[in-house]
């Protein structure tokens, strides 16, 4: 079957993407999603917060799903559910399957890759004892609660300060079981400060701070943990802190990974930092005519965010398609420094420049006031205040793209600067 576009995912994500390109003149597009409905993750995601940037209104994760479900519907989109996506071919042929009709290709002449992120799990992060039941990461948790009506404990403690672990604290209570605490390696969340305080902090859950979990222990069913204190800087365990804490439930919120097999088959460059494609301004990847965006590019907090960057790459795909991108000059490649862990597009060309550009990035410690800087060759083209900078909440930079005027093929620095002390 051919197709102008192919949209792998069919999450928010893969779906503002489909319906940006349709927008713009392109009108064979076909979504493929693993799951029998389309929608991702936020499905599951029944709590409010949704929505505030993009529809201007607090929605639940089906609620905003569903706004673009149903703008799908009034379209020529097609679906393809339940199928999965076994192999990209470099001339843009997508081998998929599913059980109605197979194994069959979709031809493309553009494909946007929108297939979102997954959880980290113990095997990943190696904590020591025995293999009960019992233990899970947050997000399957959030499904069984939610989705299957399955209580997943009664006594939890979880691992781990991201969103969806605090998110699922504050769940378990609601639906009558205990929470002994969060436990949080860091010093600091690393999640939104706005989940601490309405998940943890409204429902009295502590949350203890560089701690780790050691051990977890049980015949069947998990029957305790061990908890020790770690350094602030390193991390490591401090040794005769160990504290033995009875439960039945561990929940792991120890971070996501961008889903990027397919991306690594078919050769796509990645960026070691954010576990996604390298990408340039028009959220195009190493492989030309093939894009990415949403949490498959880089983790976001908001799915707010994820929706204008997936617009911009499905806007950018119609106009690949049919053929007005302009790959005139070099890219210019930005570089960060001073506590930056990556920025977001990773290289750009002024000339497909809106006449603001977003950049998006996290810092790798937290920053009181300070200032994000942006140079060139040692000449400095913007400097912006910030009051706070924390990893756990993603930085969006706006600046005026005059300022990179005439730049061809330069490498451009980000770096964080913090206030002197007055």
């Amino acid at each position: 079957m051919n197709f102008d576009l192919v949209v792998v995912g069919g999450g928010p994500a893969g779906m503002a993407a489909a319906l940006e390109a349709y927008n713009n003149g392109i009108k064979s597009i076909a979504i493929v999603e693993r799951d029998v409905e389309p929608g991702g993750i936020l499905q599951q995601c029944i709590h409010n917060g949704f929505g505030l940037h993009v529809f201007k209104e607090e929605l639940t994760g089906p609620e905003y799903a569903q706004r673009f479900i149903n703008m799908t519907k009034d379209t020529e989109i097609k679906y393809f559910l339940d199928t999965i996506v076994l192999d990209i071919a470099q001339d843009k042929t997508l081998t998929v399957m599913n059980s109605k009709q197979g194994i069959f290709e979709l031809k493309a002449k553009a494909i946007v890759l929108a297939m979102g992120c997954r959880e980290r799990t113990r095997s990943g992060i190696g904590i020591a004892g025995d293999r009960p039941s019992g233990v899970f990461t947050a997000g399957a948790a959030q499904r069984y609660i939610n989705i299957e009506g399955q209580m997943v404990g009664k006594k939890v403690i979880i691992l781990g300060s991201g969103d969806i672990g605090m998110i699922m604290a504050r769940r378990i209570v609601l639906e009558g079981g205990e929470v002994i605490a969060v436990v949080a390696r860091s010093s600091f969340p690393k999640g939104l400060t706005r989940n601490v305080v309405q998940c943890l902090d409204h429902y009295n859950i502590p949350m203890w701070y560089s701690h780790n979990i050691v051990g977890i222990y049980g015949k069947e069913r998990v029957e305790k943990v061990v908890v020790a204190e770690c350094d602030k800087k390193t991390k490591a365990v401090i040794p005769g802190t160990e504290k033995e804490y009875e439960c039945d439930t561990v929940l792991l919120s120890v971070g996501l990974i961008p889903e990027n097999e397919l991306s690594r088959q078919v050769g796509i460059k990645i960026d070691r930092k954010t576990s996604g494609p390298v990408v340039t301004e028009s959220m195009e990847t190493s492989m030309e005519g093939v894009f990415a965006c949403g949490n498959v590019v880089h983790v976001h907090d908001l799915v707010d965010f994820v929706t204008e960057e997936s617009r911009k790459a499905g806007k950018n795909a119609a106009k690949y398609i049919k053929g007005e991108i302009t790959k005139n000059s070099q890219p210019n490649v930005f570089k960060v420094t001073g506590g930056l862990s990556y920025a977001v597009p990773h290289m750009f060309r002024p000339e497909n420049l809106d006449e603001k550009f977003d950049i998006l990035m996290r810092v790798d410690r937290v920053f009181g006031k300070c200032y994000l800087v942006i140079t060139e060759g040692g000449k400095e083209l913007g400097r912006y205040k910030k009051p706070f900078l924390t990893p756990g909440e993603m930085i969006k930079l706006t600046v005026p793209s005059s300022i990179f005027k005439g730049m061809a093929g330069k490498e451009i620095g980000i770096t964080v600067e913090p206030e002197e002390e007055k």
